[in-house]
């Protein structure tokens, strides 16, 4: 068989895999979105119509995004990933859709697109239909048979609800090979996700490397440092708290925490405003999929009414409420996206309140170079946001509590798992170089040999 590295190759993003076996059966291993690259210069090095079978280990865009793409440049197969994958993968491509299609209509109106015809929008929304409608839910620990000579299964990897490893056995010549796609690895003990499942023994790994070069900081449980934050910023001043988040999967964690900590009385009677349409939306496909949560959360949901809601939690659904929000004098939590402070709602929260010397801005995630947020954690005193130039006088503290990403330990637990005598090669993938880098002396000095980090195109005969 021949793989080959079409995305997340020395770099983060993009993630796409191309499996052949030797008979010419041809698997897409995610098919995701490059940040890195113009929109106008997206497109594939294969083509779409020789694809036979797609897996996706979740439903990330750079995992996911050039789905739509595939289908309306011919693929017109079956996409295989766990029942909460399916339902996520439909919202975040739809929002994706919404998001591009207002970026068509910005651009015509500014001429950018040279008198074309705003055809593209509907295509878009079509492509993202046609997708969904050829997606089968496969439940983790399944071995499913594709063909009597290939088989997948999907374990759980924590990264997100229905994130998935990818195992597949390829029978050739007589003899069974085998291969794992670790997707994202996720972290022991993350609000509402299974622990990462133990996977067995594999011939190949293609092992991601986020956090191959770093350790995360927060080792106390979210409950705690969440409620300490609340503490100083409501209760101790009082003022507001504004947390950042994504609207799918950091949203949801941080719901369930607050959530524990007002049924162990801890969080004030204050109101806590979740200023996300989407982040609501993806709260109920959580709750649609209660199954695949972690034990913990399935107990809690047994013994109380909801995982997520709770008193004073107030859903914001129209932006002229959002904007109401903003006269709200008495203390309050405000979640909302965009994480990054890229984007979204949270952007006029933050311009209102930064200088606000009562509100703390607690950001939950990595932020990207050039973001607001980014801004923010390396400590600037006058941001531009949305235009405006403000000074910043609120408290920023920054956790990576709730960072569904594991850290360098929590990789080399997952490749430790295998045997460095039997494990015939490691690609390291879904990383800057110097996190691949790292995390291949690492693995060196643990024992292990064989170990790629390939350029983008790079095939290999296993």
């Amino acid at each position: 068989m021949k793989l080959t590295f079409y995305g997340a190759a020395q770099q983060i993003t993009g993630s796409m895999f191309l499996l052949e076996t030797e008979e010419g059966f041809k698997l897409l291993i995610d098919c995701g979105e490059d940040f890195e690259v113009k929109n106008e210069d997206k497109g594939f090095s294969f083509s779409p119509k020789e694809i036979d079978l797609v897996l996706l280990t979740h439903a990330h865009l750079d995992h996911t995004g050039m789905l739509p793409s595939l289908y309306s440049l011919g693929y017109d197969g079956q996409v295989l990933c766990t029942a909460p994958t399916a339902s996520l993968t439909n919202l975040i491509l739809n929002d994706a859709a919404t998001l591009r299609s207002k970026n068509i209509r910005r651009k015509f109106k500014r001429k950018q697109y040279g008198g074309r015809k705003v055809s593209d929008e509907k295509e878009l929304v079509d492509s993202v239909a046609e997708a969904i409608d050829r997606f089968i839910s496969i439940e983790f620990y399944r071995r499913f048979e594709i063909k009597s000579n290939l088989f997948v299964t999907f374990f759980p990897s924590g990264h997100l609800l229905g994130a998935a490893f990818i195992y597949i056995e390829i029978l050739e010549k007589g003899e069974w090979k085998t291969i794992c796609f670790s997707g994202d690895l996720g972290r022991k003990n993350y609000p509402l996700l299974p622990n990462p499942a133990i996977i067995p023994p594999v011939d190949y790994l293609v092992c991601e490397t986020t956090y191959g070069s770093r350790v995360h900081q927060k080792t106390e449980l979210p409950e705690a440092f969440l409620y300490s934050v609340i503490k100083k910023t409501c209760i101790d001043l009082p003022g507001r708290l504004i947390i950042p988040s994504f609207s799918v999967g950091r949203t949801q964690a941080l719901l369930y925490t607050l959530n524990k900590l007002a049924k162990e009385n801890l969080l004030p009677p204050i109101k806590v405003f979740a200023d996300s349409p989407m982040a609501e939306t993806c709260t109920r496909i959580y709750e649609k999929h209660e199954a695949h949560m972690s034990e913990d959360a399935q107990k809690f949901q047994k013994e109380n009414a909801s995982v997520f809601d709770f008193d004073n939690l107030i859903p914001v659904a129209s932006f002229k409420e959002s904007k109401a929000i903003a006269s709200h004098i008495e203390p309050c939590i405000i979640l909302s996206s965009s994480g990054m402070i890229s984007g979204g709602r949270i952007q006029q929260h933050v311009k209102k309140n930064l200088g606000n010397q009562y509100c703390t801005i607690l950001l939950v995630g990595y932020c990207a170079e050039g973001t607001t947020g980014s801004f923010l954690c390396k400590g600037e005193k006058f941001i531009t946001v949305k235009g405006q130039s403000v000074t910043v006088k609120a408290n920023i503290v920054y956790t990576d509590i709730f960072s569904g990403h594991g850290d360098k330990n929590d990789l080399l637990e997952f490749v430790k798992q295998q045997n460095p005598k039997t494990l015939k090669r490691i690609f390291l993938v879904h990383g800057e170089p110097e996190s691949m880098q790292s995390f291949k002396e690492s693995l060196t000095n643990e024992g292990f040999e064989s170990i790629e980090t390939p350029t983008k195109g790079a095939t290999f005969n296993l």
